[in-house]
């Protein structure tokens, strides 16, 4: 067992409230009740975490780079105040009406960096997420996926699936 466990996240959906559109501006942000708890909690099992999601909007010209890193640093902001933020972030910028990319998830090209720069352990990592290309990108590099409903609370997820005492 070689390697860090690692716990990637999607963003909209598990940590922010997916509003069923392209989230960008700060307005918009909404932080998932529990979230900060949960997170904290995994910290505290010395798991890394680790933020991965599709950003379309920018490949349809609808905001640029650094609306999504204004989001990001607002997400800093909030939890590594409370220990309980990221260990990195990792976006794709492309949607797929213009063309195809590894990175973008079901892709696995964010989960590969992650897993390369952090010495990540894929048979002791999970990925978290509100649609099946979360899952589908976690299977492809050897990390078990877990899907959960949209705005679900993280806490229990958690809990149920073993990756708190």
């Amino acid at each position: 067992m070689n390697g860090r466990s690692c716990v990637f996240l999607d963003r909209d959906g598990v940590i922010i409230r997916e509003r069923g559109e392209h989230t960008w501006l700060l307005a918009d942000v909404e932080l998932l009740p529990g979230v900060p708890e949960a997170l904290l909690a995994l910290r505290r099992t010395g798991h890394l975490i680790i933020l991965i999601t599709n950003q379309s909007g920018i490949g349809l010209g609808l905001y640029g780079h650094a609306d999504v890193e204004q989001v990001h640093a607002y997400l800093h902001e909030r939890l590594d105040p409370l220990g309980a933020g990221f260990d990195d972030v990792y976006y794709c910028p492309h949607h797929p009406s213009k063309g195809r990319c590894l990175c973008r998830k079901p892709g696995s090209l964010m989960l590969e960096r992650a897993i390369a720069r952090h010495g990540i352990a894929p048979d002791r990592s999970v990925m978290i997420g509100d649609r099946d290309r979360d899952t589908d990108a976690a299977t492809a590099v050897g990390v078990r996926g877990i899907l959960i409903p949209a705005n679900a609370p993280l806490l229990p997820v958690l809990s149920e699936h073993g990756l708190l005492p």
